[in-house]
């Protein structure tokens, strides 16, 4: 079964996202020590949350992975990735993990 990971960056008041760093410096560094267990990667930068509605998110990146075990050792090579984050933004990242159905 495959396993996706999100990671949702939200547009709240005082926060700022680089997304030029994000674009060049980030990406890279999520392929240099994850990638290996990655199956597929999709990055959408937010433009609009609806018609006349700002977006409600600088950025969303979802992973998938071929089961629980690959995500799960992604995760155990994650800590530079994760050190990079404030290099780039302080909004607080949000984590979803689900069950690929579609």
């Amino acid at each position: 079964m495959s396993v996706s990971l999100q990671v949702l960056y939200p547009v709240k008041d005082g926060t700022q996202f680089n997304h030029d760093y994000y674009t060049a410096t980030h990406i890279p560094l999520v392929g240099e020590h994850m990638g290996e267990h990655i199956q597929s990667t999709s990055i959408s930068k937010g433009i609009a949350g609806g018609p006349d509605v700002p977006a409600g998110f600088y950025m969303v990146a979802t992973m998938i992975f071929a089961g629980m075990d690959n995500l799960q050792a992604a995760l155990e090579v994650a800590g530079p990735v994760l050190a990079d984050i404030p290099n780039f933004t302080n909004s607080e990242p949000q984590m979803l993990i689900g069950e690929v159905i579609g």
